[in-house]
């Protein structure tokens, strides 16, 4: 009895799964549509194409996971913005793929812990779920940290150049060039995440984008307020014909002395960190060497 009951459930259970997974690979209305209209409306996105045959079986259901996942956490605007700052080609689709499959590799590590600690016997069933679960979890936000932080270094790199920059393009504008001239020439000097910022910028514009238009999304799609006001700056400028030299030359001491400020700042935080390492490793040393010496020669004067 026991076992009919058991086969029953697995047979039940297999059956939910097969007529789940074929319900939901039925095509949707858009796709059944699309290909009828597409001569119709041509600027319509043309579909998907799978490279493999394990991106065509587990595609659909990883996007599709990975939709849920972007719900929870809250919509895909903060997502698509800081791919934006990045200046990554990637889409907010692909990058919740990619979370799911740090999910799943989150979860892949606390199945294994799960595993040992359940042959070991130290922990049981519902616990183990839980970790399961944390594991994935774990997994989605380390993603989402890692565009974070590589967004602010990407920042932080840009605002270290930027002083540079801003002096070779005053010196290439005081030298009787345009702005978008001494941009170009600026360009093939130099190299970073600035210069890629500023390179986009060029080639906007030399596909026929208004330089005002141009340097004005520069502004808007940046996390770095001093970049931004040089964007503005630069828009102004070559709209009204206003000098730049004088300008430049002032945001980059601006820019200076705010990362004097802030490394003074920084230094001021950790002045108690700092104080661990010599507390507890010169201070010591220090008196070893001082008494040491006295020591020795106490002990051996009392041994003679």
């Amino acid at each position: 009895m026991t076992g009919a009951v058991i086969g029953f459930c697995l047979s039940s259970g297999m059956l939910l799964v097969v007529s789940g997974w074929v319900r939901t690979r039925r095509p949707s209305i858009e796709q059944r549509v699309l290909p009828y209209v597409r001569d119709v409306l041509p600027q319509l996105p043309a579909p998907a194409r799978a490279s493999s045959t394990v991106e065509a079986v587990l595609g659909p259901a990883v996007r599709r996971v990975g939709t849920v996942v972007g719900e929870v956490l809250g919509g895909s605007a903060s997502v698509s913005r800081r791919l934006t700052r990045m200046g990554s080609t990637t889409t907010v689709d692909e990058f919740r793929v990619r979370q799911v499959g740090w999910g799943a590799a989150g979860l892949g590590a606390a199945v294994a812990l799960s595993s040992v600690l359940w042959t070991t016997g130290r922990a049981g069933g519902p616990v183990l779920l839980v970790v399961c679960a944390l594991g994935f979890v774990a997994g989605v936000l380390w993603c989402d940290q890692h565009l974070s932080n590589r967004v602010a270094a990407r920042e932080q790199a840009m605002q270290e150049e930027f002083p540079v920059v801003a002096d070779l393009l005053a010196l290439a504008v005081a030298a009787g060039e345009s702005p978008v001239a001494g941009l170009d020439r600026v360009m093939r000097v130099c190299r970073g995440a600035l210069a890629d910022e500023l390179g986009g910028v060029v080639a906007d514009i030399r596909t026929g984008t208004p330089i005002a238009d141009a340097f004005d999304a520069l502004a808007s799609r940046t996390g770095v307020g001093s970049i931004a006001r040089f964007a503005e700056g630069l828009a102004i400028a070559v709209e009204r014909g206003t000098p730049l030299v004088d300008v430049l030359h002032a945001q980059a001491a601006d820019v200076r002395e705010s990362a004097r400020r802030e490394l003074i700042e920084a230094g001021g935080r950790k002045e108690v960190t700092m104080m661990i390492p010599v507390v507890f490793l010169i201070l010591p040393v220090t008196v070893v060497f001082a008494f040491f010496p006295g020591f020795v020669g106490l002990h051996l004067t009392s041994g003679t």
